[in-house]
């Protein structure tokens, strides 16, 4: 027995009952002794029992629920493609320029202004381009209230009908004008810039400001007034090589007169009839063709072909694009017209969708300890729409998900090229199962424990 105050645990009971044994081990033969320890035995044995249960209770318990470390996310990102890049047509001829409005997204600032170029860049003959700066100083003078509006009647005399025979025997394009002939000041315009027609230009030129000394001297001041020190007109028709602009110049000049409407209209007129000029064709031919809207051809002879243009470009974009561009000097207008076309198709074909992704495409994996696995994929095709190859920059996005199931969105890659982004979500192929109860029992060096699982 132990003393009043110390204290009784089963150990100290064990201990008690081993020295009852020794006390009584001379007496194995009584019956009685035996009996005694028989009880003493069986109550050790139980007392055993009672503690391995308890200490083996305790570590199932601890091992069904202790936690274990979250599946491992491995994501790598999926390479960037590069889109082809755009083989633009260049001109042969002795310059060239054009620019690009709406599309400074996609080939940089400064597009809308001049984008591309070829050639010097100094002053050359423009021929009867000129005449698109005699409508615009005309206009300016006397302007028309809209694209509709006639404006005043001009009536032409016999000074105005001899210049027919003056310019024809020049070899500059004329048109019909019988002494008494009256059209409002709109078809006379469209006479002169259709057909090109020069004693049309030399007529009205003079009646509307008195003189040519008078309409020189307005056209300088009109250039001066827009910046256009680049360019020199000394008579208003073109038939001079001396009459000569660069292209950044005819550039400024096609965006002006495009924004007039009544300039406009009539440069992209393909044919009219005027009563007294008769039926007239329009000599840009390009009219129509590849988005072609205008505007002024001018020619004076072998290897002096141009042609000032505009055009709206259809390439897949939110909007289409303005173009303005320019050729001079080039060696035919059939090779100007087709280089023209060439240059546009080739910048048509320049944007396009650049594939990114494919639906399924493995870009990860998830992993655990106890042996289960998923992968990461692409959720969807995904394409990006962008100019040649510009650079496609990508972004991934992974969360932790709430559950590993076959299909749960774990997050999103996204590209962006130019103004353009497209995104696909990154979902799991595969389900990822919870750890086996017996990989739990017997794998207790992988379990944490709860103060482990709050930190």
């Amino acid at each position: 027995m132990t003393a009043p105050g110390q204290p009784v645990d089963g150990l100290s009971d064990f201990a008690e009952l081993m020295a009852h044994e020794q006390e009584f081990s001379g007496d194995q033969g009584d019956p009685a002794v035996r009996r005694r320890r028989r009880r003493r035995g069986l109550i050790i044995t139980a007392v055993c029992v009672v503690l391995l249960l308890a200490v083996t209770g305790g570590y199932v318990g601890w091992a069904l629920t202790a936690p274990v470390d979250p599946p491992a996310v491995t994501a790598r990102a999926p390479q960037v493609p590069v889109g082809d890049a755009a083989a633009v047509t260049t001109h042969t001829a002795a310059a060239s320029a054009i620019s690009v409005s709406g599309a400074d997204a996609y080939l940089g600032e400064g597009a809308s202004g001049t984008w591309s170029a070829t050639g010097t860049g100094e002053p050359l003959p423009i021929a009867s381009i000129t005449k698109l700066i005699t409508a615009l100083v005309i206009l300016d003078a006397s302007p028309l209230a809209s694209a509709d509006d006639p404006g005043p009647t001009i009536t032409f005399g016999k000074a105005d009908h001899d210049l027919y025979d003056q310019y024809y025997v020049q070899g500059a394009t004329i048109a019909p004008m019988p002494t008494g002939t009256s059209m409002s000041l709109h078809d006379a315009l469209a006479v002169m810039l259709i057909p090109s027609a020069s004693n049309y230009a030399d007529a009205l030129s003079s009646r509307i400001f008195g003189s040519q000394s008078a309409f020189l001297s307005a056209t300088r001041a009109w250039l001066a007034s827009h910046g256009l020190t680049g360019t020199t007109v000394t008579e208003p028709t073109g038939i001079s090589p001396r009459n000569t602009s660069t292209p950044a110049d005819l550039l400024a000049v096609a965006k002006l007169a495009a924004a007039h409407p009544a300039i406009a209209r009539i440069v992209a007129t393909p044919s009219v009839s005027i009563p007294g000029a008769g039926q007239l064709i329009n000599t840009n031919a390009l009219l129509g063709t590849a988005g072609i809207t205008g505007l002024k051809t001018g020619n004076l002879g072998e290897g002096t072909h141009s042609l000032l243009y505009t055009a709206t470009l259809d390439v897949g974009a939110a909007d289409p694009l303005a173009i303005t561009g320019v050729v001079l000097g080039g060696s035919s207008r059939e090779s100007v017209n087709a280089t023209v076309i060439a240059e546009l198709e080739s910048i048509r074909s320049g944007f396009h969708q650049v594939p990114v992704a494919s639906e399924g495409q493995e870009i990860g994996t998830i992993s655990t300890p106890w042996g289960s696995t998923a992968t990461l994929v692409i959720g969807e095709d995904a394409s990006i729409f962008t100019w040649s190859d510009t650079p496609i920059e990508l972004t991934m996005d992974i969360d932790t998900p709430p559950t590993y199931r076959d299909g749960t969105a774990v997050g999103t890659v996204t590209w962006t090229a130019g103004p353009n982004t497209v995104t696909a979500p990154v979902t799991i192929a595969g389900t990822i199962d919870p750890p086996t109860e017996w990989w739990r029992l017997t794998h207790p060096s992988e379990l944490g424990s709860a103060t482990d699982a709050e930190g």
